[in-house]
């Protein structure tokens, strides 16, 4: 079928490519001018043969909000708008609504798979109105796994962006864990070879996953992680899994903690643990370290 893609980034541009490996008719607008097949928005619409889809990857908020108005005021009753970045599911719905005034129909795309989806397949995570999922299904069946599975059709508006939030919230969880038994065997003088112990997880194990097998390659390129900084940032979908835990009264204690961790790691000396050196030496005469003239000199009261 003919697509329209917007957001030609690592994985819109790597979308695109597997989608054109697979026969499909694509049409591709970016703002970087050496990927893009048009040179505007308008253009891509006017290159598509109505009924339109116009499938979106760019950045979740305004970027997004913007793109869509300017579709909104493009397209024609009866076509199709995919939402495959990670906007809030709350966004997809009043969208949807507003959309639908024109007579243009909305579906949101939860996409997981990162640069390697153009090799190995997508995970694809749908929210909208069946008959607007089965339009677009030829999309989605190639841009899913060759070995089949990695699709759902979640349910309607919202639930596309809802599952996929989920997602990037156990992702935290199990990212998090794999960090903490890193750190506890690295520290431990009993291990000789953490790399080689990941390794040999990934086989046989019931911890063996794609995360296991990243980290495991991760370890292989540099074993001590030397070239890395100790920062995470996080994209917003681990917040908004917290938020809906709390919402639905969910108890999530792993998924939140992952998510403060992140929070932990941006800190060049944290606050919160300045003040609880502060009482411990008030109450038990505890060694306190002084950062302000000589990061190395530590006092005793």
């Amino acid at each position: 079928m003919q697509l329209g893609l917007i957001g030609l980034g690592k994985m819109g541009g790597n979308m695109a490519a597997r989608l054109r490996d697979k026969g499909h008719d694509v049409v591709g607008f970016d703002f970087n001018p050496d990927v893009r097949d048009v040179d505007s928005i308008a253009e891509l619409v006017q290159r598509l043969e109505a009924p339109r889809v116009v499938w979106l990857m760019v950045p979740a908020g305004a970027p997004t909000a913007a793109t869509i108005e300017e579709l909104a005021g493009l397209l024609a009753p009866g076509d199709l708008i995919i939402e495959g970045g990670n906007s809030h599911y709350v966004d997809d719905r009043r969208r949807a609504d507003e959309l639908m005034d024109k007579g243009v129909h909305y579906v949101d795309a939860g996409v997981s798979g990162g640069v390697w989806g153009r090799e190995n397949g997508y995970g694809i995570m749908v929210g909208g109105d069946a008959d607007d999922v089965a339009r677009a299904k030829p999309v989605f069946e190639a841009l899913t796994p060759d070995t089949g599975g990695g699709y759902v059709h979640a349910g309607g508006v919202g639930a596309g962006h809802f599952v996929k939030m989920v997602h990037n919230g156990i992702e935290y969880g199990m990212m998090q864990a794999f960090a903490e038994g890193y750190e506890l065997m690295a520290a431990a003088d009993i291990v000789d070879d953490v790399p080689g112990t990941f390794e040999s997880w990934r086989e046989g194990t019931v911890v063996r996953s794609w995360l296991l097998d990243l980290l495991a390659n991760a370890l292989e390129e540099d074993p001590e992680l030397e070239q890395l900084r100790g920062y995470a940032q996080d994209s917003g979908e681990g917040r908004w899994t917290v938020q809906a835990a709390v919402d639905h009264a969910v108890p999530a204690p792993a998924i939140t903690a992952a998510l403060f961790a992140r929070f932990a790691s941006r800190q060049e000396d944290s606050p919160a643990m300045k003040v609880i050196a502060a009482l411990r030496n008030q109450f038990g005469g505890h060694a306190v370290t002084r950062t302000v003239d000589d990061p190395s000199q530590t006092l005793r009261s």
